[in-house]
């Protein structure tokens, strides 16, 4: 037998079993709640007779089955205060610059409002639904939150959450390790770093103490120290709690910490699809036509290999650029000694307070491509049209490229 995934929500499915008066165990749709009624959101006001009415859309119920109810029948104060602050927001909008003046007897809502709130309410659980994907995919304890108060912008349709490398059929980003330290406490004089003619690249408190530039070695799966072992920072995942949130000067989504971070700390991994150099030409042509590509050249022995973070990716996706960044690139060996082919970590270049906004320079070295730009030095056939910064720092270059 064939089995083909489902891309409709579980609510949706909920929708046509009710439509339809249908029962469906695996989706939750039971004798004892086929017709039960739970509100998800509220869609519209008005007054008749002196009593307020809502408009209200029943969870796992199609919008045909929407239904004007009074205010004393709705127990639901939460939802009650996004509607009303969804109008709010939406009145100062339109009247931004003029003093807002509030009606406190409005007989119903105009069209445009009532369409803004439910758009809100929308993009409200659309939000919520991406933050719970996001959380049961990544594999850090760390939470990952969700913030738009700029926009009616909902999850990006075609990105997917991944932990590590994809790589293209071909590439192996898993080879080259047979055995690993025999150390009992490292670092010791044989450990992973020295091993590879390097030294260790965190200080006693896990904080990185190595130049830009250099190399970190960790110990890998053959080694024989334990989880705990000082020399496991980027395999373990970013520790920290981060909101990918949407900017307010025209930049897309951001990355802001909700945690304080430490100067030379681990924050987080920059992951994509790995393919060929000769496949990220061709695909970085294309995105040129979309106005944004997320290639990062995998060149610190060679130019052999790029990460595509377009459409597989993390976090690190969404962090941002500046000409002043608080994020440096470091090129990371654990289970996989391929020169050509380092995973990406970013350490915090100074100490990072809660709620700023992560970010790094797309031409740190490892040659990033992250918007429809390139860094100076490629070919004729690779430079792009000059994208302009908005990072807003007092250093600006002006253009990302």
């Amino acid at each position: 037998a064939w089995y083909v995934p489902c891309l409709a929500s579980l609510e949706t499915l909920q929708e046509l079993c009710r439509k339809e008066n249908l029962r469906c165990k695996s989706i939750g749709i039971t004798n004892r709640n086929l017709k039960s009624y739970e509100v998800e959101y509220l869609c519209d006001y008005k007054v008749e007779e002196g009593k307020e009415y809502y408009l209200v859309k029943w969870k796992g119920w199609p919008e045909s089955s929407n239904t004007w109810e009074p205010e004393k029948h709705l127990n639901c104060p939460l939802l009650l205060q996004n509607f009303l602050s969804d109008k709010d927001e939406y009145l100062s909008r339109v009247r931004e610059g003029k003093p807002l003046k509030v009606r406190n007897h409005i007989k119903a809502l105009k069209p445009a409002i009532a369409d803004y709130v439910v758009k809100k309410a929308k993009q409200r659980i659309a939000l919520q639904r991406w933050k719970e994907e996001l959380n049961r995919k990544k594999n850090h304890k760390a939470m990952i939150l969700v913030e738009n108060t700029v926009d009616l912008e909902g999850p990006p349709l075609d990105f997917y959450y991944i932990n590590e490398y994809k790589p293209a059929p071909g590439i192996n980003v898993l080879n080259g390790i047979t055995t690993g330290c025999e150390c009992a406490d490292c670092p010791a004089e044989k450990c992973c770093p020295k091993e590879a003619g390097f030294i260790l690249a965190y200080n006693k408190h896990k904080k990185l103490k190595i130049q830009p530039g250099l190399p970190i070695y960790e110990c890998n799966s053959y080694c024989r120290c334990g989880p705990d072992c000082p020399n496991r920072i980027v395999q373990k995942g970013t520790p920290y709690s981060l909101c990918i949130f949407r900017t307010n000067n025209g930049r897309g989504w951001g990355v802001k910490t909700l945690q304080k971070i430490k100067t030379n700390s681990f924050v987080m991994e920059y992951v994509g699809e790995v393919i060929t150099s000769e496949e990220a030409e061709r695909r970085g042509q294309l995105y040129d036509n979309q106005g944004n590509t997320y290639l990062f050249d995998l060149d610190y022995d060679s130019d052999e290999f790029t990460v595509d973070a377009a459409r597989y990716g993390n976090v690190s996706h969404f962090v941002n650029h500046s000409c002043d960044p608080n994020l440096q690139v470091f090129n990371v060996f654990i289970d996989n000694l391929d020169l050509r082919l380092p995973r990406i970590a970013l350490f915090s270049t100074r100490t990072i307070k809660a709620g700023e906004e992560l970010t790094f320079d797309y031409q740190m070295k490892g040659s990033i491509d992250l918007t429809s730009d390139s860094a100076d030095g490629l070919s004729p056939s690779k430079k792009r049209i000059r994208t302009v910064c908005k990072c807003g720092a007092v250093c600006c270059r002006g253009y990302l490229n």
